[in-house]
């Protein structure tokens, strides 16, 4: 089953003393990039979120999001510094004395000097963090691949439908070549007569030169190659991985292949036949893009 690199999944957890929420959404890239945003508390558990995410996704560049709302409690707690708010005592009583000014020291006064109130972060139980976390980050996953998996099918009947129409263009081209050798010899021969007002020609020479012709403009390794390429890709649309980049490189193959049949082609229709592939397998290469 192909899978598109576009997908989407959302998935929340809500109890009675949070509420996380986990969104995925994904476009085409060459290889996985994940991209995650998450609370800081959270930040201890990215190697376990990575490694989930990856059983799976295999390519694409993946935006993760999870926000965490908690119900009954703040993540940070006041702390007071008894003992450094007795040392800044000490010292200002002792100022006071020396230079004989007046002690008019208040709790808010002291209260705002450094570190004696200050906000700490509340430790985290990283494996009980873990398991609020990990079943919505499934769900969403499992959404996820869902959606990916809906418009691979759709990926994969457009492929197949043109990659019908590509061997159809590729057998016109080989119905097409030996009319265009036989055209040829009709046009060599009424040439000769023109030229030698003579009847009388030598079969042999016309044949030798009608077979350098179709030496020139064969392009039966071509479309043989074409032929291969597309059933090749039709039935790597049948397995399960891996899929993107090999039908990427076929489709190079058979671009290449195109070129050359254009480039030996002194017909008409056997040339706009050429670029008519060549469009087609451009479209083709769009969508293999998408493909995971």
């Amino acid at each position: 089953m192909i899978k598109s690199m576009t997908g989407f999944g959302h998935a929340e957890k809500v109890t009675s003393q949070c509420k996380i929420t986990v969104e995925l959404k994904s476009v085409n890239h060459r290889y996985l990039d994940l991209n995650i945003k998450m609370p800081r508390r959270f930040n201890m558990l990215e190697g376990q979120v990575r490694n989930l995410l990856k059983q799976y996704m295999q390519r694409g560049k993946v935006d993760v999001f999870i926000t965490y709302e908690d119900y009954i409690s703040s993540d940070y707690t006041l702390k007071y510094n008894k003992d450094l708010a007795a040392e800044y005592l000490r010292y200002l009583n002792q100022m006071a004395e020396e230079f004989h000014l007046e002690n008019d020291i208040r709790v808010t006064a002291l209260s705002r000097y450094p570190e004696v109130l200050s906000m700490e972060e509340q430790s985290v139980d990283e494996e009980e963090l873990w398991k609020l976390l990990s079943d919505p980050l499934k769900e969403a996953c499992t959404k996820f691949v869902e959606t990916r998996t809906r418009e691979g099918n759709h990926l994969k009947e457009d492929l197949l439908a043109k990659l019908e129409g590509l061997d159809q263009k590729v057998s016109l081209v080989e119905e097409r070549s030996p009319q265009v050798v036989l055209a040829y010899r009709e046009k060599l021969e009424q040439k000769v007569h023109e030229l030698l007002e003579d009847s009388q020609i030598d079969d042999n020479r016309i044949a030798a030169e009608v077979i350098l012709f179709s030496d020139k403009i064969c392009n039966d390794e071509e479309t043989v190659r074409l032929h291969s390429h597309i059933h090749g890709m039709q039935k790597i649309l049948q397995e399960s991985e891996g899929i993107g980049r090999k039908m990427d490189f076929m489709a190079q193959e058979m671009n290449r292949e195109a070129n050359t049949i254009l480039s030996k082609s002194n017909d008409l229709e056997v040339s706009n036949i050429a670029i008519d592939l060549k469009t087609e397998i451009e479209k083709i290469r769009e969508q293999i893009q998408n493909i995971e």
